[in-house]
């Protein structure tokens, strides 16, 4: 078996038997596809009416028989300790266990069961391939960020030893950084680049400045792989211009899966064979294709955390061309992360903040929400809301870390308030700048 599936395999998650089960979902006819669909829904609600106390008690009015009865999941109802959340089937040692990454404001952690994350590997590789990238044989440039503490650092070194990636942090964002990526591109044969698109973007940037063309640095590289943010048609002409490469467009939820993925055909394809994506209005009902709505999801297989009609907080179109086979994205709104600007000029991404909270945003119910707002170029207000106000010395663990992530001179304000400002979309910008 090759690494990548082997590293799988080992973890508990049977990648072999899930790529011959997605094989065999995407090889149904029209119609029976359509039964799969009917029988998975029915399937996945009537084990959680049965096997998650939970989701029994959000369920009671449900009618399996009318999908319109099933309520709407929001990730305010996810604002509990996992053990709470789980199916009876399951503990918190037996399952992929995750955080989310708080880009709407409302993080929490999360649970698949093995089966469910084996199959969302499936689909991501099965996605991938379709640009000729084969995660056991494909290096990966990664553009992520990465713990600091030391045993989060070398687990997630480890993990990308075994996935044939090397990582390039986005906390560093500066000139100094790019040339060391630049030189690391001369010397590695990458074939594909993958990350946060605002950080892909600053690289570009920086490789306009320099006047450079990535793919002549490194012949190897196939494609651009951007996930986790808004790709502009701007961003993706300077990436497409600045690279050399497709620029590939990703939707995804680490809770749920591969969401829409960029087809051969620059279609957002959704991925509607372990999931079931609808558009809903503000009266919770199926739009028309062409609509734009809420963005609601349902994970067909996770047996071990009910994510049934779940509101990810994106608002979105599906495409008049979409067919429950294959649905398209026309358009999506949200998941927009801000560059951080620092006084040494130093930048860095939004995101960062995900991984400097993680100290604060237990799973413990406390801090439900929270942003962090840029009002100076030196100083950040974090705004909560929370059961507790944050202790003092809470408070000092989360500046100590916002300096030790970005650099020292910054001041940082908290203020605990009711609730927080949403956009239009009715979503939280976990990052804004006011520079």
């Amino acid at each position: 078996m090759r690494l990548f599936d082997l590293s799988l395999q080992l973890n508990g998650f049977n990648i072999q038997k899930a790529k011959s089960v997605l094989s065999t979902i995407q090889a149904k006819s029209d119609k029976d596809f359509q039964l799969y669909v009917e029988d998975q829904k029915k399937a996945i609600i009537l084990y959680h009416l049965a096997h998650n106390p939970f989701y029994k008690t959000l369920g009671k009015a449900i009618d399996v028989e009318d999908w319109d009865t099933v309520p709407i999941l929001t990730k305010r109802h996810l604002q509990h300790p996992l053990e709470q959340r789980l199916s009876t089937d399951y503990t918190p040692d037996t399952v992929y266990k995750n955080k989310t990454s708080g880009s709407s404001g409302d993080p929490f952690i999360f649970a698949k069961d093995k089966w469910c994350h084996a199959l969302t590997w499936a689909e991501i590789m099965n996605r991938f391939g379709w640009y000729g990238i084969d995660f056991n044989h494909s290096k990966q440039a990664r553009f992520y960020g990465i713990p600091l503490d030391k045993k989060g650092y070398y687990k997630e070194r480890l993990k990308d030893y075994f996935s044939n990636r090397y990582r390039f942090s986005v906390f560093d964002l500066s000139d100094t950084a790019f040339e060391k990526a630049l030189s690391k591109f001369q010397v590695t044969h990458f074939n594909f680049i993958n990350g946060y698109t605002s950080a892909i973007v600053q690289f570009a940037k920086f490789l306009k400045r320099k006047n450079i063309i990535l793919k002549r640095v490194c012949p190897s590289l196939q494609a651009c792989i951007v996930t986790s943010e808004m790709l502009f048609d701007a961003d993706k002409e300077l990436l497409e211009t600045q690279f050399g490469l497709p620029v590939i467009n990703e939707y995804g939820a680490s809770e749920l899966d591969l969401i829409a993925f960029q087809n051969p055909q620059n279609e957002w394809q959704v991925n509607s064979e372990t999931l079931l994506v609808e558009i809903l209005d503000v009266n919770n009902k199926v739009l028309p294709y062409g609509e734009e709505g809420r963005v609601v999801i349902t994970s067909l297989y996770n047996k071990a955390h009910p994510f049934i009609r779940y509101d990810l907080g994106d608002i979105g179109i599906l495409s008049e061309e979409s067919t429950l086979r294959k649905p398209i994205l026309k358009k999506l709104t949200g998941r927009t992360n801000s560059i951080v600007v620092l006084p040494s000029g130093k930048k860095a991404a939004g995101l960062t903040f995900y991984y400097i909270t993680k100290s604060v945003i237990e799973d413990d119910g406390n801090v439900s929400e929270f942003i962090v707002e840029q009002t100076l170029i030196d100083h950040f207000i974090i705004r909560y809301v929370s059961v507790e106000a944050l202790k003092p010395d809470k408070k000092d663990k989360i500046t100590s870390e916002i300096k030790r992530y970005l650099e020292s001179g910054i001041k940082v304000s908290f203020e605990r308030v009711p609730q927080l400002k949403r956009t239009k979309a009715g979503k939280l910008k976990q990052f804004i700048s006011k520079l």
